[in-house]
């Protein structure tokens, strides 16, 4: 017995087949799985116009990027290599005696000291001191000063981002928007954790990942672009209902650099191995694996980043992962994990109900919280539990 029922799953695929009906995104590829039961719908068309989706439609998955790359940083901390309260600055010696802006809304110029380094935890748990600033471009001269370096937030751009030293040594030219380790932002660490991670293992964080996650979990599919020959697998990426990046885009060719916030492409089943490993072990211990996806966060740290407003009434953040702490609804079940992109792709793990969900599709979100279709996915998956 899978433990869901079959009159949930029926609802659940007929939920997921409206939201293409009625437009809401051209095409999808939906999973659940529980109690080794893996049950697979698809529907729509890989772009308007094209082939029907399939099991196999590769998609950008923009930040369920960074739950892989927190799992890279952990096999090196379990290998010693990294340490969890270690300052950088040996590695990313760019980013060491950091300045920090006296306020958010302070001139560029007018800067403290650091009260202490950057450490590795600061940059897994999302507190080292830049990321997302949720205002209007200008509101502030840190966002003038970040844009005249090409480092405006943002959907990941592989074709126009240069490499890794580089985008590290822009960063570097500028304060930090907070003390490290004392306000959580999102987005920009997962970036500066890629090149710890590159930089600690001597290789290329693509290398790293294929050799040690990648290769290890069957994830055949999964990289930092897609090769000619499967283009014809590639979903096209829309922004509303303008094409926001064709097969033959920005992602058909290797980039400069190697996004750790949100670089990769994947599919459902390889981002399933990914979601068992995350629930079962594998390439991590089981311990490393609760220490990720438990809540890493002081409520100090919680004040002042949060994406939406009551964002961390219900959640936490562990390490690349979001992690529900109060139930509040059907599916917001205490101690369920993961995370979503901002191409439309998402994923959720739960170690209570043993049950890995992911969702791809291609549309952009338009608004934080995120599209209807991510939450009436888990909805109608979670009532299908028996």
């Amino acid at each position: 017995m899978s433990g869901l029922s079959q009159a949930g799953l029926d609802r659940w695929r007929a939920t997921m087949t409206a939201h293409v009906e009625r437009g809401s995104v051209p095409g999808l590829v939906a999973l659940v799985s529980r109690n080794g039961e893996t049950h697979v719908h698809t529907a729509g068309l890989q772009e308007v116009g094209g082939v029907p989706m399939a099991r196999d439609t590769i998609f950008r998955i923009s930040s369920m990027t960074k739950p892989v790359t927190a799992v890279a940083a952990m096999i090196l901390v379990e290998e010693c290599r990294l340490r969890l309260d270690d300052p950088v600055d040996d590695l990313l010696p760019e980013l060491a005696d950091p300045q920090v802006l006296r306020s958010l809304d302070s001139p560029v110029d007018d800067t403290v000291p650091a009260r202490g380094p950057i450490t590795v935890r600061h940059l897994l748990n999302s507190t080292f001191g830049h990321g997302l600033i949720m205002a209007a471009p200008g509101t502030y001269p840190i966002q003038d000063a970040l844009a005249e370096l090409g480092l405006t937030p943002g959907p990941p751009a592989p074709a126009s981002t240069p490499d890794a030293d580089e985008w590290l040594r822009r960063l570097g030219s500028v304060p930090l928007l907070a003390h490290p380790g004392e306000t959580w932002r999102y987005d920009t660490a997962y970036d500066v954790l890629g090149i710890l991670v590159s930089r600690a293992a001597a290789q290329p964080f693509e290398e790293f990942l294929r050799e040690r996650v990648f290769e290890p979990l069957g994830m055949v599919d999964t990289g930092f672009f897609v090769p000619a020959a499967d283009l014809s697998r590639f979903a096209t990426a829309y922004s509303g209902d303008s094409v926001f990046d064709p097969p033959a885009g920005q992602w058909s060719s290797a980039p400069a650099f190697f996004s750790g916030r949100g670089g990769l492409v994947s599919t459902v089943d390889d981002y399933f191995a990914f979601g068992r490993m995350m629930l079962d072990g594998g390439v991590l211990s089981r311990l490393s694996l609760r220490t990720m996806t438990m809540d890493q966060l002081n409520a100090g740290q919680k004040v002042g980043g949060e994406l939406t407003p009551g964002f961390f009434k219900s959640f936490g953040w562990g390490f690349g992962v979001s992690v529900v702490t109060r139930q509040d609804a059907v599916d917001k079940v205490p101690g369920r994990f993961g995370w979503s992109g901002g191409f439309g792709t998402s994923s959720a793990m739960d170690p209570l109900c043993g049950m890995v969900s992911v969702l791809m599709s291609q549309r952009a979100w338009e608004s934080p919280g995120g599209p209807d279709v991510y939450r009436d996915f888990l909805t109608t998956a979670y009532a299908a539990v028996e």
